[in-house]
């Protein structure tokens, strides 16, 4: 093995660097200021903070869902913008506007009729003597307010992706900056009833954010419109919304695998939260403290997979396949190398981050414990998640659904579901469990990436 093969020079590092630091960047200030508002949320009580956490796993499938929908249009925009088509990148936008237009319409219609039942799923008593009636009731508050995010979320989330993917990422991590901002204000004031505002609580949680999303949506297309000649794909953007039926079908033949898997995956994540919940209300919130501390360290290998995404994506649109392959290698071994080192440092601070949280002891035991196991998966993590980006690249996304969620479901749920019901296993030893089948995913990655059949240049079809 040759060093030299899996390490870029100068030039190399410095495009990376600059797609991949700004998505790091707005990443890193979006968790960690959710980690704040958790921790504020938390200070109301475990039961507030256990029904926001159930809700927001639920808009957590919606969240994938507009993500992987819109990224399927989004392999075309990068492949298009690399052959310097831009009425090509025009046409995948309106795309993904029918797109996000439709997600929002079937998760909110889902959310506002059977929103009470799906928080019923999460709540079971355990060892500690937890009120889940109250759980479901800040749930049910918490859900009220925040589907009117869901719409400026989405036309962001257009908006921001088609920047990224034309090579301006700085503008979504200001606007990611600004949003968060906003969120974290109106958090500290709308929960506590600081500057002579109402002490709304779990409401006042879901208020900031909803502002927030305003903010941000607001900041991107403001933008957009502003600076025609840095984004000249938006002139005549909304003139017409008619998509030309070859590249619609050829979109929903890449994208319908890619938004199928996504919303399989973030099911089965969400259906894996609900085999641990059996254990009890207090596991409920010890993920919560969990998820939201180590998504703080999961922006390493989610900015790497994204830019693993879009400049390989731009090497094949350009016809540059064998540098494509290059540097992909290069990029899977700086991704794990970057967590590798993050993990040891998010293990360091596994005990510390969940004492800042008002709850029981109990809750905090397990949260430090899950956190730990987080940290020693990280690097795990880092690979599979190249892989998957660099399979999506090339189109791949029947295979990225074979590999992510078909596997999610066929082993990882399915095992959860047996421990859960018909053991009596411990909740961290089944979690540690749960996560050590990613091995077999990450042996499964190496084999699909190494046969290569995602050097693919959509736009020629070569």
């Amino acid at each position: 093995m040759q060093l030299r093969n899996y390490v870029g020079d100068r030039a190399f590092y410095r495009k990376l660097f600059a797609v991949m630091i700004p998505i790091l960047i707005q990443n890193v200030i979006t968790n960690f200021v959710n980690l704040l508002d958790n921790v504020m949320v938390g200070q109301v009580g475990t039961e507030p903070m256990s029904g926001v956490a159930i809700v927001n796993q639920l808009f957590f499938v919606f969240n994938v869902c507009i993500f992987g929908g819109l990224s399927g249009a989004g392999i075309f925009t990068a492949q298009y913008y690399g052959k310097s088509d831009l009425d090509g990148v025009r046409q995948t936008v309106r795309t993904k506007l029918w797109i996000g237009a439709a997600t929002v319409a079937v998760f909110g219609t889902v959310l506002l009729l059977w929103g009470e039942k799906l928080i019923l799923l999460f709540l079971h008593p355990g060892e500690e003597d937890l009120d889940l009636a109250a759980t479901l009731a800040y749930g049910k508050d918490y859900l009220a307010v925040m589907l009117l995010q869901m719409l400026p979320f989405a036309a962001c989330q257009v908006y921001a992706g088609s920047l990224r993917e034309t090579g301006e990422t700085m503008l979504p991590m200001k606007a990611g900056v600004a949003a968060v901002c906003v969120n974290l204000i109106f958090n500290y004031v709308l929960i506590f009833g600081k500057l002579g505002a109402p002490a709304l609580g779990v409401v006042g949680a879901a208020v900031a954010t909803v502002l927030s999303r305003v903010v941000e949506c607001a900041i991107v297309l403001f933008w957009v419109y502003r600076n025609k000649r840095r984004c000249a794909w938006s002139m005549g953007l909304l003139r017409s919304l008619t998509v030309p039926r070859s590249l619609a079908t050829r979109v929903l033949r890449t994208g319908a695998p890619l938004l199928f898997n996504e919303l399989m995956w973030a099911g089965g994540m969400t259906a894996l939260e609900q085999c641990y919940s059996v254990r009890g209300l207090e596991v409920v919130s010890a993920a919560n403290i969990a998820n939201t501390v180590s998504n703080l360290f999961f922006c390493a290998f989610l900015a790497m997979g994204n830019a693993t995404a879009i400049l390989v994506g731009q090497l094949l649109g350009a016809g540059e396949l064998e540098r494509a392959v290059d540097e992909d290698r290069k990029l899977i071994a700086f991704s794990v190398a970057l967590c590798t080192a993050v993990g040891a440092g998010m293990a360091l601070l596994a005990t510390w981050v969940p004492q800042i949280y008002n709850t029981t002891g109990l809750v905090k035991h397990l949260a430090a414990r899950m956190i730990l196991i987080n940290a020693l998966m990280l690097p795990i993590n880092a690979y599979t998640c190249s892989c998957y980006f660099t399979l999506r690249s090339g189109g791949k996304t029947l295979i990225t659904f074979v590999f992510d969620s078909l596997f999610l479901w066929v082993l990882s749920v399915p095992v959860a579901f047996f421990l859960s019901r018909f053991t009596a296993m411990p909740i961290l030893p089944m979690y540690l469990l749960i996560y050590l089948l990613d091995l077999i995913k990450c042996m499964i990655g190496y084999v699909l990436v190494k046969k290569r059949t995602w050097v693919v240049n959509l736009v020629t079809g070569s």
